[in-house]
């Protein structure tokens, strides 16, 4: 077992990793994320907005493809967690899959960090506010 990790979904083609990390959760998907792999992702995302989780932190680094299905369940995540009163975060992107972000402008409604210790160290800043 795993030490850390809450839960794992496996295809031949898409290993999705999750573990609790304070009040957020750390998904890492590894491998393409498509059509045929997509509800590997959609599922345990569900799950821990179900648990009460509204920050999510997706570990993108580990991610080789992201196709338009794949985006959409991001995009709807992102609407859920936002209307629970968090979000979710996307750390450690490869350039392949930041340019699906950038041509289709889901940067702009996504956090986007360079890292995923870096996403998670922005829970205080952005809990505090500033405004």
């Amino acid at each position: 077992m795993d030490h850390g990790t809450v839960g794992s979904a496996q295809s031949g083609r898409l290993l999705v990793e999750v573990r609790e990390e304070g009040s957020s959760a750390v998904v890492t998907p590894a491998g393409e994320l498509d059509h045929h792999t997509a509800d590997l992702l959609r599922e345990p995302l569900d799950d821990l907005l179900d648990k009460g989780f509204a920050r999510l932190v997706v570990d993108c680094s580990r991610l080789e493809f992201c196709d338009s299905t794949g985006l959409n369940v991001l995009l709807g995540t992102r609407l859920r967690a936002e209307a629970a009163g968090g979000g979710v975060h996307l750390a450690g992107m490869l350039p392949v899959v930041a340019r699906v972000f950038e041509i289709t402008g889901a940067e702009a409604v996504f956090t986007v960090h360079d890292s995923v210790e870096a996403a998670l160290a922005d829970e205080d800043g952005a809990a505090g506010g500033t405004g």
